[in-house]
């Protein structure tokens, strides 16, 4: 994957998982994003296999909008945000619902269950120049052909203005960092022999096959 661009603030820093108005969550009302972090290695490259790890049978799709920042930023007004804006991708935030209910309960972070390696499959970068607004892409993901997301950035709850300011008010962004922006409804389980196919409309799909991680001990 590109080096140049991708150290995710859902990776290498973190993510930022910002819901969109159509999903649950946003009965809550929540008045600012919920950030996580997410390892660079759990980065799988378009065409990669997602693995299931023992010993769950299934994983959670999440499909989003992957905002790539382009420069440092720090304590960055909303009104100048855009400017720090390097590219965008697509990206799936895999999650082993079973251990995120686990760690919810016990108030502990939720790494282990978004963490692992190939939890987030990204595209290729798409550069500014291709995305005119970014608040008026659809997103999509099918399993096995069959339609599970479908929503639009314009239904985001946190616009990526704030998004930036918020999270550069608390930590610094480095070039390649990696934002994920949110999920619209129709989150669901995906299996070992399934094929995961997604992408933004008229811009840019990905495809997955999803298998259980063979594990070696020594």
């Amino acid at each position: 994957m590109a080096s140049n661009l991708l150290r995710i603030v859902s990776l290498d820093r973190f993510v930022l998982f910002s819901q969109f108005e159509s999903f649950a969550i946003s009965r809550l009302q929540l008045a600012e994003p919920v950030l996580f972090m997410k390892p660079t290695s759990s980065y799988l490259e378009n065409g990669g296999t997602i693995q299931i790890p023992e010993p769950y049978e299934s994983l959670d799709h999440e499909v989003e909008l992957a905002v790539v920042i382009g420069k440092k930023a720090r304590d960055v007004s909303k009104a100048t945000a855009m400017d720090y804006v390097g590219g965008y991708a697509l990206a799936l935030d895999m999650t082993a619902r079973e251990l995120q209910s686990v760690a919810k309960s016990a108030g502990l972070p939720w790494t282990l269950a978004k963490g692992q390696d190939t939890f987030t499959p990204i595209s290729s970068v798409l550069s500014i120049a291709t995305v005119p607004d970014p608040h008026d892409l659809e997103l999509w993901l099918k399993v096995d052909g069959e339609i599970r997301q479908k929503g639009s950035t314009a239904d985001m709850i946190f616009r990526i203005p704030y998004l930036i300011s918020h999270i550069s008010s608390y930590m610094t962004l480095l070039e390649g960092d990696v934002i994920l922006t949110g999920t619209p409804q129709g989150v669901g389980p995906v299996k070992a022999g399934q094929k995961v196919t997604a992408g933004i409309t008229n811009l840019i799909d990905v495809n997955f096959d999803v298998a259980k991680r063979q594990m070696h001990f020594v």
